[in-house]
């Protein structure tokens, strides 16, 4: 006899949590998280209350606080933390990893210095493990509270992805496959990006019309660059690209539009993440994405204002002042 699957989830934050109790639906699944406490939480009370308050998880939820044990069983590996801690994450669970399984990525960041996505930080810290990613318009709360949803499993084989697909799926949240991992993560990461912009538009108060147009030529910046790095265009417009880009500049539980917003009401930016207790992806990426526009000959004026806001010091002002003076062409062209 076999012994049932295994799905194994590194982090404890909302997304991953979430998504921890989506494959427990399927599987056997089990949480790691650095909190002991939080483990415990998860293990006996089947809540998350530091991210996901009065929400209830799935009951077969499994939880521990001890990496060898969250991944010695462990048939696929689901990563959940920020960016910034990625590569640091891998190394410490790499000893405990049986050898081949499939690793999916939910992080939506790139690592500052090497420009990579998670992804290739996955290929580099574990090579030999198919690696691909989990993305979409996906808010946590609202996928745990039982709203209908729809996310991408991206993996380069598509039997695997379809494999993969079945354990994150539920009546409520649909899950289409795809091999573009390339496109799928890129989307993910450039709209945090472009979220800040629209919460600096909504917080200015200048109006619906303006927030179309970040909204719109930020999709434009995230095409061209994809495109330019190898990703298939028809990936932009789909779930994890137009469709994440929308969730995330639109929603009040977008914590990178929320850190928008509050730039454009005159807190800084240290007082605004002194107040979150999740990652805003969209601030540690801006550099680097400036950076990939730049190396592949991408016009990106948004997330160029955007660096120089949340790494330079320009208001918010300043950069909607600096985005009209940027030369309109075709709709087609950048800018």
């Amino acid at each position: 006899m076999t012994r049932p699957i295994q799905v194994t989830v590194l982090g404890g934050g909302s997304w991953g949590t979430t998504v921890a109790s989506l494959a427990a639906r399927h599987a056997h699944t089990v949480l790691w998280a650095r909190s002991e406490e939080t483990a415990r939480e998860i293990r006996t009370d089947h809540r998350n209350s530091r991210y996901l308050p009065d929400l209830d998880l799935h009951p077969d939820l499994d939880a521990t606080s001890s990496l060898p044990d969250a991944l010695a069983d462990a048939d696929v590996l689901v990563v959940g933390v920020p960016s910034h801690g990625l590569r640091t994450a891998l190394l410490d669970a790499a000893p405990h990893i049986r050898p081949w399984i499939p690793i999916v990525s939910l992080t939506k960041g790139l690592e500052q210095g090497t420009r990579l996505r998670p992804t290739e930080v996955i290929e580099e810290v574990l090579p030999g493990h198919p690696a691909g990613v989990l993305s979409g318009p996906n808010l946590a709360r609202e996928v745990l509270s039982g709203y209908a949803a729809a996310a991408v499993v991206a993996m380069p084989d598509q039997h695997v992805a379809v494999s993969l697909q079945k354990l994150f799926a539920s009546p409520l949240f649909r899950v289409y496959t795809s091999t573009d991992v390339l496109g799928c993560e890129l989307g993910g990461v450039l709209k945090n990006v472009i979220a800040i912009a629209a919460g600096m538009a909504e917080g200015l108060g200048v109006g619906d019309n303006t927030r179309a147009m970040v909204i719109t030529r930020g999709l434009a910046e995230i095409t061209r660059l994809g495109v330019a790095m190898g990703g298939d265009p028809a990936t932009f417009a789909g779930l994890t690209g137009l469709g994440d880009l929308m969730a995330t500049c639109m929603s009040p539980l977008s914590r990178n539009r929320r850190v928008g917003e509050e730039l454009a009401r005159g807190r800084t930016l240290e007082e605004i993440q002194a107040g979150m207790n999740m990652v805003a992806e969209g601030v540690r990426t801006a550099r680097t994405v400036t950076e990939l526009g730049r190396a592949h000959g991408v016009a990106m004026p948004i997330a160029e204002e955007i660096d120089a806001v949340v790494n330079e010091g320009r208001t918010p002002s300043e950069a909607f002042r600096g985005l009209r003076r940027v030369q309109a062409g075709t709709e087609l062209q950048a800018g």
